[in-house]
């Protein structure tokens, strides 16, 4: 059924049908315009001629004698071969034949008009005579007092303007003819290159693929982009939309235009296939998978398929940190059944006094650093943190300490819990690893603090440092060899972008990160 043609064959069909009616739409012209023409030349002709005749001398002396024929029937003739026209007729006023192409009609009256003619003026008409349908002129001789003394009628029938219209329209015919072959060879071509890039498919299945194409595209929770190779979004979904923080559609701007991050905007634009790599914005962390498209060797865009991780990587976050308590417990069970054990053997051995002295010790310094820490920090999550990385320096070998000034005594500054452990942990767990890869005594100084303009985080290691041009918040940056690190610090760099801070980094003996939090509207 038509309904199932192609899209190439109902163009080819449809620039064929546009063809014909132009042609036919032409010719149609063509032929009135011709008709007209050649109508218009016909009685500009026999006017001509039927003037010439009237005022031919030989005219005006012939009809007055007593045979008008013998002397204007042969002049006639010779006019009529030497002008083409179809006919001369010379005739009295009364219309009375004084010549005729076919002499048998001399003395018959003449068919037609003569009216206007007998009255002094020029008749033209189309009118059937004897001779059949004709374009004719009759005008009036004129003698020297201005009498009408004869009537010349020219004609040129209707069959020779008809003959002369096909002759004119043959070439015509000829041209539209040549002009629908090679517009048919064209659409033919046309169609064919389109049959090949629409693989056949017919116009109602390409609409159902686009609408089809439209729903997944704008439903699914994934980003997905399509970048190409001269930069340019050209597709961006509803979910690459949110992931990305872009109010308006960015079809058609430049990736540098959207505020990406570098990186991210680097691999957007890759020439080379990425899974999931893990990437920052201000707001998300992102896992990017790339595709690049490539058509006849060349690349000709990239495909973009973006995850939010950002949930995950929290959940992450909040399970090492609950990990690391766990682990700082571990720890503290494991040293707590030494100290039980060298108590209980100081009593074996009959010392209780020592062993009585040497418990209170180990629980007043571990009461003090408990009573200090919760006393000080008013957030319990902030406390429990700072208690079990505590106990996992301590584990390390590293001298943790909490400096006095420490007081988070506002709980209302509007920063969540969760990015709180973000900042604090990854800077207190950077500095852990430093001050262990350092020189000398390692040990790391925390200080917390608020006040009316906001919060202060402030770590302080003896490792070796950072360098000068390091961009330590940059994902996957790190000191360390192995894979899988540089995340921490650039999530810390999201978390304090995400609520207008700022990090210093200073280099006193090791790296010390201040990190300065503005306090927060009561709607964040």
């Amino acid at each position: 059924m038509r309904s199932h043609w192609s899209l190439a064959r109902q163009l080819l069909v449809l620039q064929l049908a546009v063809l014909c009616v132009l042609a036919g739409a032409g010719i149609t012209f063509a032929w009135l315009d011709a008709q007209r023409a050649v109508e218009q030349n016909a009685q500009d002709q026999v006017r001509a001629v039927a003037a010439t005749v009237a005022d031919a001398p030989t005219v005006v002396a012939a009809v007055t004698t007593p045979n008008p024929s013998g002397t204007l029937q042969p002049f006639a003739l010779r006019v009529q071969a030497d002008t083409g026209v179809d006919f001369i007729t010379i005739m009295s006023p009364a219309g009375i034949r004084y010549t005729h192409p076919n002499p048998a009609l001399i003395g018959g009256h003449y068919i037609g008009n003569i009216g206007k003619a007998q009255r002094g003026e020029n008749l033209t008409e189309i009118y059937t005579g004897s001779l059949g349908p004709s374009v004719r002129t009759v005008v009036p001789v004129f003698d020297a007092g201005h009498r009408v003394v004869a009537l010349v009628a020219v004609g040129i029938t209707v069959a020779a303007i008809t003959a002369e219209l096909r002759e004119r329209l043959w070439p015509l015919f000829g041209v539209a003819g040549a002009v629908l072959v090679v517009g048919a060879l064209g659409g033919w071509l046309i169609s064919a290159r389109l049959r090949r890039q629409t693989r056949g498919v017919a116009p109602d299945e390409l609409s159902n693929l686009f609408e089809y194409h439209e729903a997944v595209l704008h439903s699914v929770r994934e980003g997905v982009l399509l970048v190409g190779r001269d930069g340019r979004v050209r597709l961006c979904n509803d979910g690459a939309r949110t992931l990305l923080g872009l109010d308006a559609d960015p079809v058609g701007r430049d990736l540098a235009s959207l505020g990406l991050p570098a990186e991210l905007a680097e691999a957007f634009t890759s020439a080379e296939n990425r899974a999931e790599e893990l990437h920052l914005t201000d707001s998300r962390v992102l896992l990017v998978s790339t595709t690049a498209v490539r058509s006849g060797g060349r690349a000709q865009g990239t495909v973009v398929v973006l995850r939010d991780h950002t949930e995950l990587q929290t959940l992450t976050g909040e399970l090492t940190t609950a990990r690391g308590l766990a682990e700082a417990l571990r720890s503290q069970a494991h040293e707590a059944a030494n100290r039980l054990h060298t108590v209980v053997s100081l009593v074996e051995i009959g010392k209780p006094e020592q062993a009585v002295e040497f418990a209170t010790a180990e629980l007043a310094f571990a009461q003090e650093l408990t009573d200090r820490v919760v006393g000080a920090v008013a957030e319990p999550v902030l406390a429990a943190l700072l208690l079990g990385k505590a106990a996992e320096a301590s584990e390390r070998g590293v001298e943790l300490t909490v400096t006095p000034d420490t007081v988070i005594d506002d709980v209302s500054l509007g920063i969540q819990a969760r990015d709180l452990v973000t900042i604090l942990g990854n800077l207190i767990d950077n500095g852990l690893d430093a001050a262990v890869r350092g020189t000398g005594h390692p040990k790391v100084v925390v200080t917390a603090r608020s006040d009316e303009d906001g919060l202060l985080l402030r770590v302080a290691d003896t490792g070796p440092g950072v360098p000068e041009d390091a961009d330590v918040f940059r994902r996957g940056w790190s000191t360390k060899a192995e894979d899988g690190h540089g995340l921490g610090l650039a999530l810390v760099g999201q978390a304090v972008r995400r609520y207008g801070g700022t990090v210093d980094i200073g280099r006193d003996g090791g790296a010390v990160f201040t990190v300065r939090l503005p306090r927060q509207e009561a709607d964040r």
